[in-house]
């Protein structure tokens, strides 16, 4: 079930509210980022501006999807950082980056969790049983994360079979609050983001059968601050930006399966 157009349509419009009125000048750079990276892009955005005094960076953080449709409305966007390549690719092809600023700087894995007290689930395959109601993924349309499942699930034979009891997330932390609160029985998110819930949920397996979980930035072609976008992106497959990342437990994209 797709997500509903008005409220993209809605999130944009927020965005555009948000940063419209403020001028574009040299001193603030406007990142719009998956929402899997967080906290370990916070770090980064502190890390560059210690860096670079005088420059302000802004992150949008949502599910890469979302991003994606914020920027064809027009929102005022200067460097671009989806969970996965599909997304990318649709901005390159609308011709809303320019491809020669495109890099690779991190990775990430899909795990099955489950609420920390959980034991029924022990594999995959038990989420079609009796004791498992509800399982919580990203909105497949929208969220890499739910297109990684989809993948996953597709590869097993089991997502006609589980499609009853699926719960969509608009993003991925989505997905994980409903499991760390108890509110579904299991959910796929990502290595980094069970981490970070790690007292509260429980990784019950790491999932392979889906496209490697590689993340892009590019900057985009109309950004008016092509320097200080480009050094930003410089920074995040740096030294400085891959041991942010390591730290909140991405890894190095040509690490990923």
């Amino acid at each position: 079930m797709p997500l509903p157009r008005l409220a993209l349509v809605l999130a944009a419009g927020l965005l555009l509210a948000a940063l419209s009125p403020r001028p574009a000048t040299a001193e603030e750079l406007i990142v719009s980022a998956a929402a899997s990276l967080g906290s370990a892009m916070s770090d980064v955005k502190k890390a560059f501006e210690a860096e670079h005094p005088g420059l302000t960076v802004f992150v949008n953080f949502a599910a890469s999807g979302q991003l994606l449709q914020q920027i064809e409305a027009g929102a005022p966007v200067d460097v671009f950082a989806p969970a996965d390549q599909v997304t990318m690719d649709r901005a390159a092809r609308d011709g809303l980056i320019d491809p020669a600023t495109r890099v690779d700087f991190t990775a990430n894995d899909l795990m099955l969790t489950v609420p920390a007290d959980e034991n029924a689930v022990t594999c995959v395959a038990d989420l079609g049983g009796d004791k498992v109601g509800k399982v919580a993924l990203g909105e497949p349309d929208a969220v890499p994360a739910g297109s990684y499942t989809k993948q996953v699930l597709d590869g097993l034979g089991l997502w006609e079979k589980l499609s009853p009891k699926m719960v969509y997330g608009l993003s991925v932390k989505q997905a994980l609050d409903y499991v760390a609160l108890g509110e579904v029985d299991a959910a796929f998110v990502y290595a980094t983001d069970a981490r970070m819930a790690q007292k509260r949920v429980r990784v019950v397996a790491a999932l392979t059968g889906h496209a490697p979980i590689v993340y892009p930035a590019a900057m985009l072609a109309a950004c008016p601050r092509k320097e200080a976008a480009k050094a930003f992106i410089d920074f995040l497959h740096g030294t400085k930006g891959q041991a942010i990342l390591a730290s909140y437990g991405f890894k190095d994209p040509s690490a990923a399966k």
